[in-house]
């Protein structure tokens, strides 16, 4: 069977969450079923790297899809002839979008609806776009995962969606990351932050992400415990950034509070090694990737209490109300100054991470594609 993919966040260096959870998850079903052909299909040129394997077909289809309405146009007036020109029997849309003029079957892979609840984070036309069409998606889909009892009960509610047609695919971890050896943590902080001792967030700086709490949160830290501490802040600014810009520059601390933009993995697991733990309390999220590199790299995790982390962290976090700032500034003098805490954290977070890797998401993301037509 010709199954098409829509691959058009494998991009090269700049795999975000969900272009990570397309990746993993192409490189080992294409590799275990040569019996199918997979077209991949890019809306720019491609790196060679993404082509895992003699069974992929990869097709660039014009023009790049970098605004709601060349959303609209690449999926509902050129990708339809494309899929039938091409003899596709089913279609997958990994990052949740699909052509709703086609026929062929579509499994969709909707991670969260964050922009159901907080609208307000988006720019008009990319807001109005997901809360018109994929309530559509949903419904028009032949199956659905998506990473979290807690996404799937959203999804389901939200859309009023039967929750049977929806199937959990936990997202897995790089095996890159592992705890760093001390002499080089030392190192990495000696040369990133003269040797003082740091939290780390990971994620793009998006509304949602709560940067606005956190660099408030440190401030009281700071300001609280005395402690000499700072907090670097990993990833690319996203949509409206005004308002954590006035909140940065009316901080006390804000020369303690290191921008390190992105990261590759080797720098990530380096960075993420070397700190005291992660402060990560965004207002949503349907999974928590960073949640699982902490986990892996042996550092605490200071977590929200709300949507689904702490079904993703469980036991290795301590949580906090992402809006109440003691509580933020309370759970870093927690993981600042008490190791047995400390301790006991990265012994679950060793744990815990064991329960996710990219093996078992793929064979959870293939079996939820065969529930949905007869591939099996």
């Amino acid at each position: 069977m010709i199954i098409a993919v829509n691959t058009r966040l494998l991009l090269r260096d700049r795999l975000e969450g969900i272009g990570w959870f397309m990746h993993e998850n192409l490189k080992r079903i294409t590799a275990g079923h040569p019996e199918h052909t997979f077209l991949f299909l890019f809306d720019r040129p491609f790196s060679p790297e993404f082509i895992y394997g003699d069974n992929i077909r990869p097709l660039v289809v014009p023009p790049p899809t970098r605004h709601p309405f060349l959303w609209y146009l690449w999926f509902e007036r050129i990708l339809p002839g494309i899929l039938q020109k091409h003899g596709a029997g089913i279609y997958l849309g990994p990052d949740g979008y699909m052509p709703l003029r086609t026929n062929i079957p579509c499994h969709l892979t909707i991670h969260d609806i964050n922009f159901h609840h907080r609208p307000g984070d988006l720019p008009r036309f990319t807001r109005n776009y997901y809360r018109k069409y994929f309530p559509r998606f949903a419904e028009r889909s032949v199956r659905i995962a998506t990473v979290s009892e807690y996404s799937k009960s959203d999804i389901a509610s939200s859309y009023g969606i039967d929750p049977g047609k929806i199937d959990v695919v936990y997202n897995g971890v790089n095996e890159i990351y592992a705890p760093l050896p001390p002499e080089e943590a030392e190192r990495y902080r000696k040369l990133h932050t003269g040797g003082k001792p740091y939290f780390i967030f990971v994620g793009a700086m998006h509304p949602r992400k709560n940067l606005l709490n956190l660099l408030q949160g440190f401030d009281r830290f700071r300001e609280k415990s005395g402690l000499d501490y700072k907090l670097a802040i990993v990833g690319e600014k996203m949509f409206l950034t005004g308002e954590m810009e006035k909140v940065y520059r009316g901080m006390k601390f804000r020369d303690e509070v290191i921008f390190k933009g992105r990261l590759s993995p080797d720098e990530l697991r380096t960075a993420l090694g070397a700190s005291v733990g992660m402060t990560f309390i965004p207002l949503f999220e349907g999974f928590g990737i960073p949640l699982l590199e902490a986990m892996r790299c042996g550092i605490p995790i200071l977590a929200s209490n709300v949507t689904s982390l702490p079904e993703i962290a469980a036991g290795a976090a301590i949580y906090a109300d992402p809006l109440d700032l003691e509580e933020i500034a309370d759970g870093m003098m927690q993981l600042a100054t008490d190791p047995a805490l400390r301790a006991r954290l990265v012994k679950a977070g060793r744990e815990r991470s064991g329960e996710f890797s990219w093996d078992r998401t793929s064979e959870l993301y293939w079996n939820s594609v065969c529930r949905a037509i007869d591939l099996c």
